[in-house]
């Protein structure tokens, strides 16, 4: 099971990469009340950490109230 977790991200990381190396073109993001001009890769890539960071914290979230539970 750990092997297929292992896996299963790294090909994650893997169709990443492939996405931010092809998508090099700038795009303006509205961001609240400010405009931001940046490559389409960094905010590929700041999405897809954010993701990743969130996914992490509701991971360990979840199993420290499976903890109290028991």
């Amino acid at each position: 099971m750990r092997n297929l977790k292992f896996i299963a991200a790294s090909v994650l990381v893997i169709l990443v990469g492939i996405l931010v190396v092809q998508n090099t073109e700038p795009v303006e993001t509205h961001l609240l009340f400010a405009t931001v001009a940046m490559p389409h890769a960094v905010l590929i890539f700041i999405s897809a950490a954010a993701g990743f960071v969130l996914g992490v914290l509701l991971t360990m979230s979840l199993k420290s109230r499976r903890r109290n539970i028991r």
